[in-house]
């Protein structure tokens, strides 16, 4: 009759938790006491309830007893299919006393307030670097061992993060369960559909606090700061060059294999990245998509729209950590680095002669050829 009238008439002296049943209280006692009566045959890692050891037995026998009614997807804890169904009908009951900002699961609560508080408990044993996440220093360590535990059953491709093989088994399923209600293109993860529904409302809730720029997406603000710091994590295994971004050591590899997958249907030009295939067509249209909302000026790339548009508000946003000179343009300060650490990465073919700038290299070859 008490879990109907919600009476809690057993009190715990410790932490003032009540408790319906005297059972509950025991269990609370264990937790008190450090008691861990009930112990895994298999690993022997120990728990004080014996409804954690039954939730622990399915990490070794991979049982899935829950199942979503939606979509069939299958967990192994019912609390687990609790917060699944929140994807489907975007229910976010937890909300974020600072911003307002909503979420699906308490312990996304928590994470969040830390882009708040700025706190960042979890650090790095090797480098120093902090996360606010342990599963982001879990992830992290592995860049340091290289260790990839997650294998692909269908093609034996390894990933050092299961949500990785995730999204890569969806390549082979070619399933996308997460469907924009604005417009109907479908998503293969949960997270890819959240940052696509910002191109529709605008939303860019990730700031730089360098420079202030704001973007849609988490990755993408990771990608930014690295223009702030300089920090190229990436390295070739074969020339030893570093690169902020991931995808640009892909593109680098092909230059090593000589690949070029990407074939210009009107001269037969072959690029190693889709990018550069894209903008070679716009030598043959003519196409200048980008414009210039001040003076009217287009452009074939977004990227020397974007430098232009320094010119009119006069915006300097790469800084020489050496000296504090500002730049237009990330390349230029790069070449300026060059002054400071003398580096000479541009060579010419006939007499040898080291150059910092492949300008420099141009003009120099002229002095050979006449």
């Amino acid at each position: 009759m008490r879990t109907h009238k919600k009476e809690k008439p057993l009190y715990c002296q410790d932490c003032g938790k009540t408790f319906s049943e005297s059972s509950s209280m025991t269990m609370d006692r264990r937790i008190h006491n450090g008691e861990k009566r009930f112990g895994c045959q298999k690993c022997g890692k120990r728990f004080s309830a014996s409804g954690n050891l039954t939730k622990h037995m399915r990490t070794h026998t991979g049982e899935k007893p829950y199942c979503c009614r939606k979509c069939g997807k299958r967990f192994s804890l019912s609390s687990s299919v609790t917060k699944h169904m929140r994807t489907h009908t975007g229910e976010k009951p937890y909300c974020c006393q600072k911003c307002g900002k909503k979420f699906s699961m308490s312990s996304s609560v928590i994470k969040h307030m830390r882009t708040h508080t700025g706190e960042k408990p979890y650090c790095c044993q090797k480098c120093g670097k902090r996360f606010s996440q342990t599963g982001n220093l879990t992830n992290h360590m592995r860049t340091h061992t290289g260790e990839k535990p997650y294998c692909c059953q269908k093609c034996g491709k390894r990933f050092s993060q299961t949500g990785h093989l995730t999204i890569h088994m969806q390549t082979h399923t070619g399933e996308k369960p997460y469907c924009c209600q604005k417009c109907g293109k479908r998503f293969s993860v949960s997270s890819s559909l959240t940052t696509h529904m910002r191109t529709h409302t605008g939303e860019k809730p990730y700031c730089c606090k360098e420079c202030g720029k704001r973007f849609s997406n988490s990755s993408h603000l990771i990608t930014h700061m690295r223009t702030h710091t300089g920090e190229k994590p990436y390295c070739c295994q074969k020339c030893g060059k570093r690169f902020s971004m991931s995808g640009h050591l892909n593109k680098h590899m092909r230059l090593h294999i000589g690949e070029k997958p990407y074939s210009c249907q009107v001269c037969g030009k072959k690029f190693s990245a889709s990018g550069n295939l894209t903008m070679h067509m716009r030598t043959h249209t003519g196409e200048k998509p980008y414009c210039c909302l001040k003076c009217g000026k287009r452009f074939s790339l977004s990227g020397n729209l974007n430098n232009h548009m320094l010119l009119h508000t006069g915006e300097k946003p790469y800084s020489c950590q050496r000296c504090g000179k500002r730049f237009y343009q990330r390349y230029n300060l790069t070449a300026h680095m060059r002054t400071h650490t003398g580096e000479k990465p541009y060579c010419c073919q006939v007499c040898g002669k080291r150059f910092s700038v492949s300008s420099s290299v141009t003009k120099h070859l002229r002095t050979h050829t006449g």
